[in-house]
């Protein structure tokens, strides 16, 4: 068994810890899925992020259990889709998905989008603080909530999310967002951070300068980027020499300057959906 790579890991506001790398499935197809994650957890990444509507959670769970790795050493996290929010179908919908991944827990539970076609992120939120107390979900949390879904649901309830999972790349960083919700502890895990390949990093002012600086790949700098920025981080690659590639992000350091050069490359582009113009 491959060692673990050796990831940091950041401590939630409930005090589990998650390891700020991590592998997404997002758009993996389900036939792929088990090749994909078992080739993740060989090269030594502990942390895979799928969700229901992924359709591939079955795939997920076949990896995890052929690759030996004791329970305790992986972060699994999953997302309730939309369609089953609701006090009375959250539940049944988290008992699924763990079905389908062959596991008694995951590790982290996310509502996938606040959805404000069905209205329900509220009473949701409530469900899935209670599934967390039956510990089927160890910690709780959101994914594309906006300031006001985040309002709604501490206001509604004595526990905030640990995680909110957003959209969020150089061009797109979201510090509004991210200041909003850090007053709750809440830790921000960025999905589409290279961008999706929707646009070239290339492009945005200094970032091949800085990779060439460090002999590292434009995608490297973005991912230690993330890191810096504490941002839980989980690109997704069907290939193994990047998988590779994308954890070799350990070993040097962007500078405060190289830093800042970043930051000022971020545009407000958004390359897929908005929360509040969702019909899903």
């Amino acid at each position: 068994m491959t060692d673990a790579i050796p990831t940091p890991h950041l401590t939630l506001s409930d005090g589990h810890s998650i390891p700020q790398l991590g592998l997404g499935v997002f758009l993996v197809e389900p036939d792929e899925a088990e090749r994909i994650v078992s080739d993740a957890l060989e090269v030594g990444y502990r942390h895979i992020d799928t969700a229901r509507v992924y359709k591939n959670e079955e795939g997920v769970g076949r990896a995890i259990a052929k690759s030996g790795i004791p329970r305790e050493e992986l972060f699994i996290t999953t997302k309730l889709w939309n369609s089953d929010q609701g006090a009375d179908t959250t539940p049944a919908a988290l008992d699924a998905s763990l079905e389908r991944l062959g596991l008694d827990y995951v590790d982290l539970y996310l509502i996938h989008w606040p959805a404000p076609k069905y209205g329900k992120h509220v009473e949701t939120w409530q469900s899935m603080v209670e599934l967390r107390e039956t510990g089927k979900a160890r910690s709780v949390g959101v994914s594309n909530f906006l300031e006001q879904h985040l309002d709604d649901i501490v206001a509604a309830s004595d526990v905030s999310p640990v995680v909110n999972q957003i959209e969020l790349h150089p061009a797109l960083q979201q510090r509004a967002l991210r200041a909003h919700q850090a007053q709750w502890g809440i830790h921000t895990e960025s999905w589409g951070p290279l961008g999706q390949g929707k646009y070239d990093l290339a492009e945005l002012p200094g970032f091949a300068a800085i990779a060439e600086a460090h002999g590292k790949s434009l995608q490297q700098v973005a991912i230690r980027w993330h890191l810096q920025e504490g941002l839980i981080v989980f690109p997704k690659t069907n290939r193994r020499e990047r998988m590779v590639e994308n954890a070799d992000v350990f070993d040097f350091e962007l500078s405060a300057e190289q830093m800042a050069t970043i930051a000022s490359a971020d545009q407000g582009l958004r390359v897929g959906a908005h929360p509040d113009n969702t019909d899903f």
